[in-house]
């Protein structure tokens, strides 16, 4: 499947296609709002609009997400205790952020008090940031892990066979989509903080702009059809 257009129309399909295209719109126009707010106020109050519809659409199109953190320990919770330990913790912290993003988004919309909105965003970004802390050391364990089995089929002396070559090329692909990983969970990571404990570099526009789009990219290269 080489056309570009069939890629694209899988990708979309995908709840986390979906996902990644929509974070892209928020914090693009979340940079375009800074960029004119001072010299375009017009245009920057339309973008910060869009901002915020990407945003809200997001968290409808979350809905039931806290049920995969659930499946995934209930069928895969890891090969050793230590990956078991990690992802029991990675998984509850997301399963936390994902649930309590329910309130978050319907005190937003109105449906319940607008006063819960604070307190359901705390809790949420303080699952979401608990829970990447430990997908980033399973990620970086399982990097390591990777890169010395492929320093000893390196070291083989029969390394130009076929079954060795197929071996080191999955090493390396799993690294990448696992540095992607590392890059969108740290993105993530630094846009949590900035809801837990608001400081003036996590919440300046151009650093929630930049990690939101290196969080949504990153998504987009590890759902993209191959």
């Amino acid at each position: 499947m080489n056309d570009t257009v069939d890629k694209l129309v899988i990708f979309l399909a995908k709840r986390d296609g979906i996902d990644k295209l929509v974070k892209t719109f928020q914090y693009v126009s979340k940079l375009v709002h800074w960029h004119a707010e001072s010299t375009h106020p017009e245009t920057a109050q339309r973008f910060k609009q869009w901002e915020v519809a990407s945003g809200l659409s997001r968290k409808a199109f979350r809905s039931g997400r806290f049920l995969t953190g659930f499946n995934a320990l209930r069928r895969n919770p890891g090969s050793t205790p230590t990956f078991r330990f990690l992802a029991v913790l990675a998984n509850a912290g997301e399963m936390v952020y994902f649930f309590f993003d329910h309130f978050l988004w319907l005190s937003r919309i109105g449906t319940l008090d607008a006063k819960l909105a604070r307190r359901m965003s705390f809790i949420s970004a303080f699952g979401e940031s608990f829970g990447y802390i430990f997908f980033i050391i399973s990620d970086f364990i399982i990097i390591k892990q990777g890169l010395e089995a492929e320093r000893k089929l390196v070291a083989l002396k029969e390394d130009d066979s076929k079954d060795v070559k197929e071996s080191i090329r999955k090493i390396r692909a799993d690294r990448v989509m696992r540095l992607m990983a590392v890059a969108a969970n740290v993105a993530d990571l630094i846009i949590g903080v900035a809801d837990i404990e608001p400081n003036p570099f996590c919440n300046h526009p151009v650093t929630l702009g930049i990690s939101g789009l290196v969080s949504a990219w990153a998504g987009w290269y590890r759902n993209w059809p191959n």
